[in-house]
C-alpha cells in the first residue's frame, strides 16, 4: 500500500533533517508564524521588487557608461545618427538597440523601481493607518521612513543617468534648488557639478551613488528592517485565539515560504511582463540633453512629482538681504517642505503615544482605521496633501487637455492645497463614528434577515439573527454603549469588554 501525500511529505522531512539538521539547529526559527492577511504582503513586494532591481541593475553595469564626453553616436537609430551626444547617452542607446535583450533589461529596471517605491509608500500608510508603529517598533518605523527618503534619491540617480532632455531638465531643477540655499548654495552646486553647470562630473557622481553608497544603505536597512521583524514579532488582527503573547498564522517553513516563494515569482513574473509591453522611459524620443532647451510636457517620476509641484504653486518671493537675494519661491517648496514633511513622520509616533499614553506598554495588535478616527484623518488629510501637488506638477499639461487658464488652474490648486486637507480630516473623522456606530448597531440588534413581521401593536418591523460573519480585527461584541463614542480628541478607541482566550493552533 503506498504512503500517501502527507506520509510522504513527512518521510522526505525526516531524512533531509536526518542528513541536515535544519528543524534541530533553527526549528524555532523555522516555527516563527506570520500572519496570513493580504495587507501584510505589500512589505514582501517591496522587497521583491528590490531584487528584480539588484539583478537587473547588476546586468546593466556591464555595458552602461558613465560619461559625459561628448561622441557621435554611429547607433542604428537613424534619427539621431550623425549628432553629438554623451557617452552616458550613446550607451543606453547601445543598450537598447545593440544588446540582445537590453531594452527589456532596462524597462524591467524602471518599472521595478516604480514598483518598489509604491510598495514602500503603500506599506508605510498601512503601518500608519494599522498602528503597527508603536512601542516596540518605533525603530522599524524610522526606519522604513529613512528607507523611502533613500528611495526617493535612488530613483532619481538612477532616472538621471541617461543624460537625455527629460532627465537633464530634472537635474537643471535641482541645480536651482541647489542654488537656493542660502550662502552654500552655490558651494553645494559646484561641488555637486564639477564646475560651471552642466559640468562633467553629474554623472559620474550620480553613477557612484547610484550602484554603491544608496544600494549599500538600502541592502543595510532593510536586513536590520527583517531582523527586527523576527525579533520583535509581526502585529496581527484582533481574534479569537490571538493574544499579545502569540502569533496566529502561518509558519515560516514551510507553507510561509512556499507562498512567499509563490509572491516572489509572481512579482517578477508581472514586472518582466510590463517591462515587455508598456513602454517606459523612450529617451531616443526626447535626445540628448542640451542647456538651451526643454521638453514640452515634461514630468518626472511619479514620487518626485509633488517636488514639482509644489514648486509650481509657490509665488515668486523673493527677498534681498545683506547681498544675498534668498528665493523662497524654490527653498520654501523644495527644500523646506520636503524636511518638515519627513520631519513629521519621524516625530509622529512618538508624539502619538504620548498623547494617547500607549508609550508606556507595548503594543501587538492592529487597529481598524476607524477606531482611530484622529489617526485616520490625519492620514487622508496628508494623503489629499500629497495628491494636491502631485496633480499641481502637472498643471499645464492638465491645463491643455481641458482647455483651461494654467493660471486659474494654479490657483485652484493654491486653494485646494490649504482647504482639502482639512476637509478631508472633517470628513474622514466624521465617517469613522458614522461607521463605527453603524457597526455597534449591527452588533448588538444583529443582521436583517429580509422578512418583516407585524408586531402585537399592529406595526410591522424587521426580523434580525445573530452576527456570525466579522472582518479581520472586528470585535464579537459591541465596542461600548451606543451613548459612549470613541474619544474624539485623541482617537482612542473606546474600552472593549474582555473576550476569553483560545489556545492558537
Amino acid at each position: 500500500m503506498k504512503p500517501g501525500p502527507g506520509e510522504a511529505g513527512e518521510r522526505f522531512a525526516d531524512a533531509v533533517d536526518a542528513r541536515l539538521p535544519v528543524h534541530d539547529g533553527a526549528g524555532q526559527l523555522l516555527r516563527k508564524a506570520f500572519p496570513d492577511h493580504w495587507s501584510f504582503l505589500l512589505g514582501e513586494i517591496a522587497l521583491y521588487s528590490l531584487i528584480v532591481l539588484m539583478v537587473t541593475g547588476v546586468w546593466l553595469t556591464f555595458f552602461f557608461k558613465p560619461e559625459m564626453q561628448e561622441v557621435v553616436y554611429q547607433g542604428p537609430y537613424v534619427p539621431l545618427r550623425g549628432r553629438l551626444v554623451s557617452g552616458a547617452f550613446d550607451s543606453t542607446l547601445h543598450i537598447s538597440f545593440d544588446i540582445r535583450g537590453g531594452l527589456l533589461m532596462r524597462q524591467a529596471h524602471h518599472w521595478a523601481a516604480l514598483a518598489f517605491v509604491a510598495a514602500i509608500g503603500v506599506h508605510l500608510l498601512r503601518i500608519f493607518f494599522t498602528g503597527a508603529f508603536r512601542r516596540p517598533r518605533e525603530m522599524n518605523w524610522v526606519i522604513g521612513v529613512t528607507l523611502f527618503a533613500l528611495t526617493l534619491a535612488e530613483g532619481f540617480a538612477g532616472y538621471s543617468l541617461p543624460d537625455d532632455l527629460l532627465s537633464g531638465t530634472g537635474l537643471r531643477i535641482a541645480q536651482g534648488i541647489m542654488l537656493s540655499i542660502p550662502v552654500v548654495g552655490t558651494y553645494v552646486t559646484m561641488f555637486v557639478f564639477g564646475s560651471e553647470y552642466p559640468g562633467h562630473d553629474i554623472v559620474p557622481l550620480l553613477y557612484s551613488l547610484h550602484i554603491l553608497l544608496l544600494p549599500g544603505a538600502l541592502i543595510a536597512l532593510v536586513t536590520v528592517h527583517l531582523i527586527l521583524v523576527f525579533h520583535l514579532k509581526h502585529t496581527q488582527w484582533r481574534g479569537p485565539g490571538r493574544r499579545n503573547s502569540n502569533v496566529v498564522g502561518k509558519p515560516l517553513y514551510p507553507q510561509f515560504t512556499a507562498s512567499s516563494l509563490g509572491l516572489s515569482l509572481a512579482v517578477s513574473g508581472l514586472l518582466v511582463l510590463l517591462a515587455g509591453v508598456a513602454q517606459i522611459n523612450p529617451v531616443w524620443t526626447y535626445g540628448p540633453y542640451r542647456p538651451d532647451q526643454v521638453s514640452t510636457a515634461s514630468q518626472p517620476d511619479w514620487y518626485v512629482g509633488f517636488l514639482e509641484g509644489s514648486l509650481r504653486l509657490v509665488p515668486p518671493w523673493e527677498t534681498n538681504f545683506a547681498g544675498h537675494t534668498l528665493m523662497w519661491n524654490v527653498l520654501l517648496p523644495a527644500v523646506v517642505l520636503p524636511a518638515l514633511l519627513f520631519a513629521v513622520l519621524y516625530a509622529y509616533p512618538f508624539a502619538e503615544q504620548r498623547l494617547t499614553g500607549e508609550w508606556r506598554q507595548e503594543q501587538h495588535f492592529c487597529d481598524r482605521p476607524r477606531e482611530r478616527p484622529v489617526r485616520t484623518g490625519l492620514g487622508v488629510a496628508g494623503v489629499t496633501f500629497y495628491g494636491v501637488l502631485l496633480l499641481a506638477g502637472g498643471n499645464d499639461v492638465i491645463a491643455q487637455t481641458f482647455r483651461i487658464s494654467v493660471n486659474s488652474l494654479t490657483w485652484i490648486f493654491r486653494v485646494a492645497l490649504i482647504v482639502a486637507p482639512v476637509v478631508a480630516f472633517f470628513v474622514t473623522r466624521t465617517l469613522c463614528h458614522a461607521v463605527l456606530h453603524a457597526e455597534q448597531e449591527r452588533l448588538t440588534e444583529g443582521e436583517e434577515t429580509g422578512e418583516v413581521r407585524q408586531n402585537l401593536a399592529g406595526g410591522y418591523e424587521s426580523d434580525h439573527r445573530p452576527v456570525t460573519s466579522f472582518r479581520p480585527g472586528a470585535p464579537r461584541r459591541p465596542l461600548s454603549p451606543p451613548d459612549r463614542p470613541p474619544g474624539s480628541r485623541t482617537g482612542t478607541p473606546a474600552r472593549q469588554h474582555p473576550e476569553p482566550e483560545h489556545r492558537s493552533r
